[in-house]
């Protein structure tokens, strides 16, 4: 499983787009800079070979009590027990973090490179997100962006071939097919 944050702010991800000749689109935005906070775990089912996608959003910056209410979710949702693979962050190397994942049966902890975004497919969830999904979207609210980030992962998280060209994106070829073809 892969794990990795990213922010969502009212401002839009401003995006070429096709308008008649001589009207130019224009997009009315907020000077404001509040900001959603979501993190995200991309699974595969090596067996099944089928991906799953499972966020959490926050109206503040992650910490370690909300990456470790998120691994407890995950724990429950996935009994059986995960490898987590992720980056550096602060909050993943907290000392909270690290003592219940020392207690956690059948749960590895793989780090990823110090700065390697390219190893992770979550990092393709969310340009996907932001540059396809909400490309010149102007929320007027918190609220909405919340809406909007809730339905752009859940449409996502059902396009099992969109996850798998996630992977695949990655430079983790060799890994993705030792999972997938169980070699």
């Amino acid at each position: 499983m892969f794990l990795d944050e990213s922010g969502f702010m009212l401002q839009p991800v401003c995006r070429r787009t096709w308008a008649p000749q001589g009207q130019t689109p224009i997009l009315r935005q907020w000077d404001r800079h509040d900001r959603l906070s979501v993190i995200s775990a991309l699974t595969l089912a090596p067996r099944r070979r089928r991906y799953g996608l499972y966020w959490a959003a926050y109206p503040h910056n992650i910490r370690q009590e909300q990456v470790l209410r998120f691994l407890r979710a995950l724990r429950r949702h996935l009994p059986r027990g995960f490898t987590l693979i992720w980056d550096r962050h602060s909050a993943h190397q907290a000392r909270g973090v690290a003592a219940w994942l020392a207690r956690q049966r059948r749960l590895v902890v793989e780090w990823l490179p110090a700065y390697a975004p390219e190893l992770n497919p979550v990092e393709q969830v969310w340009n996907h997100t932001k540059n396809v999904d909400l490309a010149n979207h102007t929320p007027d609210s918190l609220a909405a962006v919340a809406d909007t980030v809730e339905g752009a992962l859940t449409g996502t998280s059902g396009e099992q071939a969109l996850l798998d060209g996630f992977m695949r994106e990655t430079e983790l070829e060799p890994m993705y097919h030792y999972l997938c073809k169980g070699q």
